[in-house]
Parts: structure tokens; sequence; C-alpha cells
């Protein structure tokens, strides 16, 4: 028997919204957020001299991104865009399948940031060689320069841990809702099962089975 705290915290996600609504306004946000930035990538594609930036700006013998890497991102972001409408329709009809890609692509992120991670601690002097890429206008570049470099990486370190936190409790809420849509799938092929009669029972199962073995 499931207590009432263990339901609420297995279908509740932040601001006590439903895993359903948390999963939906998340997909929406990162949809929102991945369709600004096709939309900046296909205009600078359109106008590549008003948006790249020289490389007398960067102080390096390469420009921010050239043709091919913008339409990679763009590709990538079209992608995303997606996902995110698959994992929307997923959480909203009730299809646990089309969440799966979305919490894919979270745990690929995490992943990734932990590999920042554990780049930084392994790799410090590469925050400062990052630093000395940035444009030369970049904002406080020269104060964050002159701190020392074990303050640099504790509070790059701090940074990326906010943000490992934010991102599992993200993904947290997404399997969440994975479960709880795949739960109440099963429950109401459960119902439809103990509706009917025991040869139409019978022979569902059977064709179940055999299905699933196949």
């Amino acid at each position: 028997m499931i207590s009432p705290w263990e339901r609420l915290h297995s279908t509740r996600c932040c601001f006590c919204c439903h895993v359903r609504t948390g999963s939906i306004i998340l997909g929406i946000w990162y949809m929102l957020i991945n369709a600004v930035v096709l939309f900046i990538l296909l205009t600078a594609l359109s106008d590549p001299d008003q948006y790249r930036l020289t490389s007398a700006e960067l102080a390096n013998d390469l420009d921010v991104m050239d043709d091919a890497n913008m339409c990679i991102a763009s590709a990538i972001s079209l992608l995303m865009i997606v996902i995110c409408g698959m994992a929307i329709y997923g959480a909203y009809k009730l299809h646990a399948a089309w969440i799966i890609p979305f919490f894919s692509y979270q745990v690929l992120d995490f992943a990734l940031n932990v590999l920042v991670a554990v780049s930084v601690v392994v790799y410090p002097n590469t925050i400062n060689d990052y630093l000395q890429q940035l444009p030369r206008n970049f904002p406080y570049k020269e104060e964050i320069m002159s701190m020392s470099n074990t303050c640099l990486v504790l509070i790059v370190l701090l940074f990326i841990t906010c943000i490992l936190a934010f991102k599992a409790y993200l993904m947290v809420c997404v399997w969440s809702c994975y479960r709880y849509v795949s739960a109440r799938s099963n429950a109401e092929v459960l119902v439809y099962v103990t509706n009917m009669n025991d040869t139409t029972r019978c022979q569902y199962l059977w064709r179940t089975l055999y299905n699933g073995e196949t």
C-alpha cells in the first residue's frame, strides 16, 4: 500500500505541479529556447557579415563559427525542437515511448556536464585558456583573469554543481512522468482485460504474449 506522502512525492514536482504538467512546461521551455537559437542561426546564415566576429575581435586566428558549423548547430536545434515536441505529445496523450528521447537527451546533457566538471578539476589551466580566447570587450574579463587559479576553479565548480543539481532534478521529474504514464497505460490495459468475458480475455492475452515473444 502506497502512503499519501509517497504518492505525492512520485507524482508531484516543483511548485506542487503534477509531473505531467511539469514535463509539458519543461518541454515547451526547451522548445522555445531552441526555436530562438534556430532563428538566430538562420538569421546569421542569411547575413553572415553582420553577425560574425572577426579574428581581430577575438584575438586569435579563427572565427566564432563558420557556415558549416552554423548549419550543424541549426540541424541540432531543429532536432531538439522535434524531441521536445515528442515529449510534450507523449506527456499529454499518455504515450510513454514518446518521452524516452527527451529523457535520453537529459541524461546525455547531464553526463557532458559531469565531464566538464571533471576536466576542470583535472586540468584547471583550461579556465585561463578559455578566458584568453574571449573577445577583448567581454565584460569584467580583466578582473576575472586577475583572480587566482584556485579561486577560479572553486567558482566554476560551484557554478557547475548548481547546474548539475538543477538538471538532475529536472531529469527526475521527466522520469517520474514516464513512470506515471507507463503505470497509467498498464492500468488501463488491465481494466480493459478485466471487463472482457473469459473467452475473449484468453484470446487477447494469448495474442499479446505471442506478439511480445515475436
